[in-house]
Order: C-alpha cells, then structure tokens, then sequence
C-alpha cells in the first residue's frame, strides 16, 4: 500500500493530508513541537483522496459544508474504531460530553478509554472530536491546541462569540 501526503493550509495552520487508494488514514496538525517523521516512509504527492479532503476541508472552514463524504481508512483497535465511528455522529455545531460519547459507545463505564481513543483520533475535523467537551462545559485536550478547538467549536456555532461592549 502506497501512502501520499500533502500539506493543505487552513485557518488553524497547516494541515498534514495522508490517504492511499483504500482511504484517508490522517489528519495532523502540524506542530513544530511534535515532527511528522512518519512522511519520510510516505510519497509526497497528493492523490484524488486528499485532493476531495482539502476540498471538503476548505469548504467546512469557508462554513459550506457541515458534513464530510470522504472514504475512510483509519487505523486502530476495534474499541478505538466505535468511538471514532461514533464520533461522526455528533452534528455540527453540537457538543456532548466525554460521559455521553461513553454512553453512546455502549460503555458508560469506560469514560477514560473513550476519552483515550478520542484522543487518538486520525482524522480529526472530518471524525469531529473537537466536538467533545467536558462534562461542566470546559474545553479539554486536543491534539490541535485549545486555542483550535475553540476556534472549531465557535465557527460551527457550539460556542457563544464574546462581544466587546466597551471596544
């Protein structure tokens, strides 16, 4: 399996683009913190997936688009495919917390492995897992920065826009 990369800039900064014939395996953040040395095994050259995922991913960030028709190739454990599968079913401009998306998994027990899984998540943005908060309303982790998430969240509506009354 060949794997292509390209980079795609978007409003929260460059966005790492990883697909094969099979699907898009991944969506990183690029953080000069955290290199992308998995790119030195890959081929630096778009293909038609990810040139339909910066597309799509540029018509979410110009607020076209509130859903994603993209194939799919994450990779990961069984668990962590339910919860990233479960993950696309929150709509756009909603949030629920990490208790609710155990809930919806089937395992209200096991918040910490969901929030885990959550946490590992591939294809962040298009398996919307910007959109799972803490269960009193707090932003928590993302792989992205919470300044992203936030960014996310108040662009899809989740989040009220502060207003400067006295500016």
């Amino acid at each position: 399996m060949t794997i292509r990369y390209a980079h795609v800039p978007s409003p929260v900064g460059p966005l790492l683009l990883a697909a094969s014939d099979e699907g898009l395996h991944l969506i990183e953040f690029q953080n000069p913190r955290h290199p992308m040395a998995h790119c030195a095994q890959w081929e630096a050259r778009e293909c038609d997936v990810i040139r339909l995922a910066a597309h799509q991913l540029g018509e979410y960030f110009d607020g076209a688009r509130h859903a994603f028709d993209l194939p799919l190739a994450p990779r990961g454990t069984p668990f962590q495919l339910s919860v990233w599968h479960t993950l696309d079913s929150i709509p756009y401009g909603a949030t629920i917390s990490y208790a609710q998306l155990a809930q919806r998994v089937g395992r209200p027990s096991a918040m910490r492995a969901v929030g885990a899984a959550n946490g590992r998540n591939p294809l962040p943005i298009v398996l919307p897992c910007h959109r799972v908060i803490g269960s009193d309303g707090s932003l928590t982790g993302f792989g992205g920065g919470l300044p992203t998430k936030e960014y996310l969240l108040r662009m899809e509506g989740a989040l009220p826009v502060a207003v400067d009354l006295f500016g």
